[in-house]
């Protein structure tokens, strides 16, 4: 269980002084919108720039919030929401337009694109309502509090997340945030940071989780896989029971957070989830990383981390513990540039940087920094609204040659009663998979790195035309390879990897995927 709160100042005192003297710290400007650029998977997929280029508006009141979101001209109008005050339940009402989607009791952002929120002035608190992002892109959430959100009690709000995004939700970065209760489920509270149902492109930095059961998951299930490419950094996990965060399947890179009091366990990387946990302190915590409280593996790449005052528990059937020596399983190339702190120094840099009301100071890097060179090219600067490539149309030839699917694996985001994730590569026409809804995704993968630039999807005999739009990622990067609609024959620059997806991102019908060929040439 939860631990009383506690002032933690043990590492912070040691090296303070080091930060101070290093100039660890830089400190941004205050601003009426968000001040610097997104960082970390958030950069990736067009980029995130929120309401950048648009009208900026003032609201006290969650009201005055979706009235804003209601007065666009359209719902992908860009437009910078300055909040100040206590927004709750009595000031925070639906509000209808056309470009907006609202309901009582939430801040929703529903439906919609190209936002930001920021904190401004004497600052700004959600006190016990939620923020909810669903069926939306390109959103800033930065210098604000959200705390103490219900969902069992009263007053509730957003399913008892702090934040919370699900259904089909691009391109997020949450920013010197403070997402905080004051209890776990049996208090009537659940996640402070939850993706679930296609979220992808997300970053959390410079923010404190605390006083929670739940710091957060990605993924509602185990069969919920298709949330992947988020960014965890100098962010502060204090009094977190467990999710710190939880991860199923997907790709997460975490660096450069401080986790103190993790009460039973901390990333818990599960059913297939590939987490890369970099330069991280770990204090007075329990099994800070691991497969948790299941059978369904997940896996890690670890490098540069403390653990200070760390217990692990014994492996078992449905724990697997990394540590009391945390080794890597998986390697995990990240496509973005980023500076790392040593983790020596990270309790001092986060304590002056994460959480709302720091001015938005971050990290300059300069405690021992190390700026890796990026598995490809460093992101160019994003256009207003996210974008993806340009769609191509499928070549009507068959491609030749040998099909690198037969003998490899596959996996997918889901899948419909009676079909098979196998089924895309057994060379059978009439066997096939399909989501269990409109969309999801569908990979190839093998054991060590293959040379791909072309594939074809062959739809089952007799249901042409169900897939609609998609999107050929490179799972071990995030990065998009192409995109375009309608099934057939795709190309795209010759690309070593170890896992291909197939995202359907819309459909005309049932989609059903008989076979996913890939080829070298």
């Amino acid at each position: 269980m939860r631990r009383p709160v506690a002032l933690r100042l043990s590492a912070a005192l040691a090296t303070a002084a080091l930060a101070a003297t290093a100039g660890a710290v830089l400190t941004m400007p205050e601003a009426s919108a968000a001040t610097g650029g997104a960082t970390g998977y958030a950069t990736q997929n067009g980029g995130t720039t929120g309401g950048a280029g648009g009208q900026t508006v003032r609201a006290t009141t969650g009201t005055a919030i979706h009235a804003a979101l209601c007065g666009r001209a359209s719902s992908s109008t860009p437009i910078v929401i300055e909040v100040e005050g206590t927004i709750n339940h009595g000031n925070t009402a639906k509000v209808s337009g056309s470009s907006c989607n609202t309901a009582d009791g939430v801040i929703e952002l529903k439906q919609i694109s190209n936002v930001t929120i920021v904190g401004v002035g004497g600052g700004a608190v959600f006190d016990q309502l939620g923020i909810h992002i669903r069926d939306s892109s390109n959103i800033i959430i930065q210098n604000v509090t959200v705390r103490n959100v219900k969902k069992s009690g009263s007053p509730l709000s957003n399913g008892g997340d702090a934040i919370g995004m699900e259904s089909t939700v691009r391109n997020v970065w949450v920013d010197h945030t403070t997402l905080e209760a004051s209890g776990g489920e049996a208090e009537g509270f659940d996640g402070l940071f939850d993706m679930k149902d296609n979220t992808q492109y997300v970053t959390l930095s410079y923010s404190i989780l605390r006083n929670s059961g739940r710091g957060g998951l990605v993924g509602s299930s185990e069969s919920d896989l298709a949330n992947s490419f988020i960014t965890y950094h100098h962010n502060l996990y204090e009094n977190i029971d467990s999710r710190a965060p939880l991860l199923r399947g997907g790709i997460a890179h975490v660096y450069n957070n401080h986790y103190v009091s993790l009460n039973e366990s901390g990333i818990n990387s599960r059913a297939g989830a590939r987490a890369k946990v970099d330069s991280n302190y770990f204090e007075d915590s329990k099994d800070v990383l691991g497969t948790f409280y299941t059978d369904a593996a997940g896996y890690w790449q670890v490098s540069g981390n403390i653990f200070d005052n760390v217990t692990w528990s014994s492996p078992g059937t449905d724990n697997n513990p990394a540590g009391p020596n945390p080794q890597s399983n998986t390697t995990v190339a990240i496509p973005y540039s980023y500076s790392l702190d040593n983790a020596s120094c990270v309790p001092a840099v986060v304590s002056q940087t994460a959480g709302a009301g720091k001015g938005l100071r971050v990290s300059d890097g300069s405690c021992s920094p190390q700026t890796p060179a990026p598995t490809t090219p460093a992101p160019t600067t994003p256009a207003p609204t996210p974008t993806t490539p340009t769609p191509t149309t499928p070549a009507p030839t068959q491609p030749a040659g040998t099909n690198l699917s037969i003998g490899a694996g596959s996996d997918g985001s889901s899948k419909a009663d009676g079909t098979s994730y196998g089924n895309v590569r057994d060379g059978d026409l009439s066997t096939y998979w399909s989501p269990a809804g409109a969309t999801g995704s569908i990979s190839i993968k093998w054991g060590s790195a293959t040379a791909v630039s072309r594939i074809n999807i062959r739809e089952a005999s007799g249901s042409a035309g169900g897939i609609g739009s998609w999107r050929v990622v490179n799972a071990d990067t995030g990065a998009v390879l192409t995109s375009g609609s309608g099934a057939g024959a795709i190309t795209f620059a010759r690309t070593s990897l170890e896992k291909i997806t197939f995202e359907i991102t819309g459909s005309t019908g049932v989609p059903k995927v008989a076979e996913f060929e890939t080829y070298a040439e």
